[in-house]
């Protein structure tokens, strides 16, 4: 007897990927009918950049909520294109545990998530394709479309081990990292649209650079945070535990490759583990905090036309990081400081990807060497 795939459910998947796309699509092309297609290329841009950062809040906020597994396979829902399909097994798991990993809320939460995803894979699809078709008039190589709609190829990988591996914490946050290298990715091209040149001394774009890497290295710290669940390890602030220096498990608690909860050797993940991790986004939040101060200080006081908003700009996010990640420990987990606390974090590294961005030297019309003009 030979076995057949069905394929059935994740064709209707792409078809709502589809759908999805056509509506942002069609108001594109409303708004610019009369346009030319660069035009309508930089929006397109626009709106992608815009839905990404809106995806990974919404990441956040499925993450927070402990939906991750309320579809437990991948693409579909218990092998459904929605979870309407899929009412009787989710009903089954949900009565069987009304508070465990798949109920109707947390499936649909799940599932939307990955609608969201997938209509940002269409659109880049489209973006991709439309770069080929202008990339006389562009002021980007069109392989930064191309290399875009590839890295939403691998971000979709990341979205599915995520499920399949049972949210295994070195999958999940990567997954996150690779959402922020997306969101970059498309910040560039949208500046490259508006050509908006920004005067910074090579000084000061160095110590853009230094920070936008503290940055990153912070919040995939706080992804460990928040896939580990170590967020409540440290009660009170700025202390831990009542301690300035609290009992922690390093080692087990900074090995990569193991499951979630549990050690390298599949031990139960001990508490004073959780402590480390928490204790160690904490330290070098000081350091990110610091760099961040002295950044916007360096901006705002910075001559050549810079303009003081950058610097403000700056200055806000880090208070307000500041602010959310303070509010986690002492409110105990709310899950809008929470989400605040991943925006802010998104917000920070668009920001300076676009100062960077403007910063760049000014591109000819035609860039035979985009990938080098974008960023370098």
């Amino acid at each position: 007897m030979i076995n057949t795939v069905d394929f059935s459910p994740t064709l209707r998947l792409l078809l709502l990927a589809a759908v999805g796309a056509l509506l942002p699509l069609s108001w594109i092309w409303l708004r610019r009918r009369r346009g030319e297609l660069g035009s309508r290329l930089a929006m397109l841009t626009a709106l992608t950049l815009f839905l990404t950062f809106d995806l990974i809040v919404f990441g956040a906020f499925t993450r927070l909520t402990d939906s991750g597994l309320g579809c437990p396979d991948w693409p579909g829902c218990y092998g459904h294109a929605s979870p309407f399909g899929a009412h009787a097994p989710i009903t089954e798991a949900q009565a069987a545990m009304p508070t465990g990993p798949v109920t109707h809320s947390k499936a649909w939460i799940e599932m939307i998530h990955r609608y969201l995803a997938m209509v940002v894979g269409a659109l880049c699809l489209v973006m991709a394709v439309a770069s080929w078709a202008e990339r006389r008039s562009l002021r980007h190589s069109p392989w930064w479309a191309s290399l875009t709609l590839i890295w939403v190829i691998v971000q979709g990988l990341f979205g599915k081990y995520t499920v399949t591996l049972k949210l295994y914490p070195a999958i999940v946050t990567l997954h996150l990292l690779g959402a922020l290298v997306l969101l970059a990715l498309l910040a560039v091209q949208r500046e490259s649209f508006l050509a908006r040149p920004v005067a910074l001394s090579a000084g000061l774009r160095r110590a853009a650079w230094v920070v936008l890497g503290l940055v990153v290295l912070q919040v995939a710290l706080g992804g460990w945070v928040s896939t580990n669940y170590a967020v409540l390890a440290c009660s009170g602030f700025p202390s831990c535990n009542g301690s300035w220096w609290p009992i922690a498990d390093y080692g087990n608690g900074f090995t990569l490759l193991r499951d979630l909860g549990h050690t390298g050797q599949g031990e139960l993940l001990p508490l004073e583990a959780l402590v480390a991790i928490h204790w160690v986004h904490r330290l070098f939040a000081v350091i990110v905090l610091l760099a961040l101060l002295a950044l916007a200080r360096a901006l705002y006081r910075a001559d050549g036309g810079l303009g003081r908003s950058w610097g403000l700009g700056l200055l806000l996010l880090a208070l307000a990081q500041l602010l959310t990640g303070v509010s986690n420990v002492v409110l105990q987990w709310p899950i809008v400081a929470a989400l605040l606390h991943t925006a802010g974090a998104a917000a920070m590294v668009l920001l300076l990807t676009l100062l960077l961005a403007r910063s760049a030297d000014p591109a000819p019309a035609r860039v035979g060497s985009g990938l080098r003009s974008g960023l370098a």
